[in-house]
């Protein structure tokens, strides 16, 4: 990290209207770093079962629906890590929240893998799914809390690259663990490495400083603060901060349905609803599956896993390069209309049978494009959309839509597979992106350069 030290001169005044910012970018990419392992452990996870598909539905004798349920799970798993972390992020801080979830990390990558009976195997690929689902909603909290508006959209972007890292690894792990004896059961087991790092390195990262204004710790807060832009900038954000909180109640979850913020969580809602359903799960979950039904073999099909994992890495620089740039609206109404686009030339290639090449071609495009748009970009408007005093039940409620969302997409993909082909299933994910795209284009504002506060009063007036 070391190259990445120095400060950021912003281009706009100061908050306190004396001067430009001046941001101690070492500081700040030190917690998006360790903030960012969660998301590695959050990709890892749920790419993993990818390589085991074959193996464990043999091992433990499953029919379709069965295996659909064994991908699948993890997401209702998540599911019930959303709103329990909605609860625990807002009681015990972000950071301790996520040293639970380092923690089930590593417990239940073992306990995954060496799971004597189906049942068991279930209960810890849900335990784990809770881990996902917390960590999925702290992380992007945590990072937009300590980042200074300027640099928001690329330390909230390092969540989603931390992401695709762990994508990357899963599909690399199971490519290198492909020929050895209970192969399947070292692929799960394998995610206690990374968590254990995780864990540790939380030691060193600080609290956010808007849970500590919010639980009256504003001298513990204003330290982060000063640590992140100095004296003047320390004052001025605590000040603005404190000013959101005032004379306004701790947030209920009934709170969120009030006229004047029901509108932002709608949003949302669907942001998160939509990242999930436009078909980049059938691809990241089955690659290896869609690969043999275009007439590859099993180990060369594991290996173009590896390539989208990538492919899925390298996009993923273009939003982080580009999000504080063109925007956050923007990058989603691009992403959403290519995305239509290449699900509707994989739908023409599986129904006319082309070649595995032209296959793996768009199926990379569609990685490349979700990769650089719609997955990064989605974090980051969740993380700032709501107002600070309902941000953790906000994103609770985005959240366990978004898993929802991401268990009947996963958990479906055999099914409508059996019932209506590949070609039939990407059509409608095509479908899906092509609505997604007049969505943003009506309903979705503009965040970039606006600090949590001032998106806060944007968003309440419209």
């Amino acid at each position: 990290m070391a190259h990445l030290a120095g400060t950021f001169s912003g281009s706009e005044p100061g908050l306190d209207g004396t001067g430009p910012v001046r941001i101690n970018k070492g500081y700040v990419y030190l917690l998006s770093a360790i903030a960012a392992l969660g998301g590695i452990l959050f990709g890892f996870d749920l790419v993993i079962i990818s390589g085991t598909v074959g193996f464990f539905q043999a091992h433990f004798g499953l029919n379709e629906l069965e295996t659909g349920w064994a991908v699948g799970c993890i997401n209702l798993g998540a599911a019930i890590g959303a709103i329990m972390g909605g609860l625990l992020c807002e009681r015990l801080g972000r950071k301790k929240l996520l040293m639970i979830c380092a923690i089930l990390f590593a417990v239940t990558g073992g306990g995954t893998g060496w799971a004597e009976n189906f049942p068991m195997f279930i209960g810890f690929r849900m335990l784990s799914g809770v881990a996902v689902g917390a960590a999925a909603l702290v992380c992007p909290i945590y990072l937009a809390e300590i980042s200074p508006a300027p640099m928001r959209g690329t330390t909230v972007s390092f969540y989603q690259l931390s992401i695709v890292v762990g994508i990357l690894l899963a599909y690399l792990s199971n490519y290198l663990l492909l020929d050895i004896e209970d192969n399947w059961r070292w692929m799960f087991s394998s995610q206690s490495i990374p968590a254990l790092l995780f864990y540790f390195s939380l030691f060193m990262a600080s609290e956010s400083p808007r849970w500590l204004i919010r639980t009256g710790r504003e001298f513990e807060a204003h330290i982060v603060l000063e640590r992140v832009g100095g004296l003047d900038y320390a004052l001025a954000e605590q000040e603005q901060i404190e000013q959101s909180f005032a004379n306004k109640p701790d947030s209920k979850v009934s709170e969120l349905f009030n006229k004047d913020v029901w509108h932002i969580v709608f949003i949302g809602i669907m942001i998160a609803i939509f990242s999930q359903i436009v078909g980049q799960n059938s691809i990241f979950s089955y690659a290896p599956e869609l690969f043999k039904k275009a007439g590859m073999a099993q180990n060369s099909a594991f290996l173009q896993s590896v390539i989208i994992g990538v492919t899925n890495f390298v996009f993923t620089f273009i939003a982080i390069g580009t999000i504080d740039k063109a925007g956050r609206k923007k990058l989603l109404q691009y992403g959403s209309f290519l995305l239509f686009a290449d699900a509707i030339a994989l739908s023409a290639a599986f129904y006319l049978q082309w070649s595995g090449g032209w296959i793996l071609i768009f199926v990379l495009a569609f990685i490349g494009v979700y990769s650089a748009t719609l997955g990064p970009v989605t974090w980051v408007v969740l993380s700032e959309i709501f107002p600070n005093r309902i941000r953790g039940n906000a994103m609770a409620v985005a959240t366990l839509a978004l898993w929802i969302a991401n268990f009947f997409t996963t958990a479906l993909f055999p099914i409508m597979n059996q019932y209506f082909g590949i070609p039939v299933t990407f059509l409608i994910h095509g479908a899906i992106c092509l609505v997604y795209f007049f969505f943003i284009r009506t309903s979705i504002p503009e965040t970039k350069g606006r600090s949590l506060e001032e998106i806060e009063k944007l968003l309440q007036k419209s």
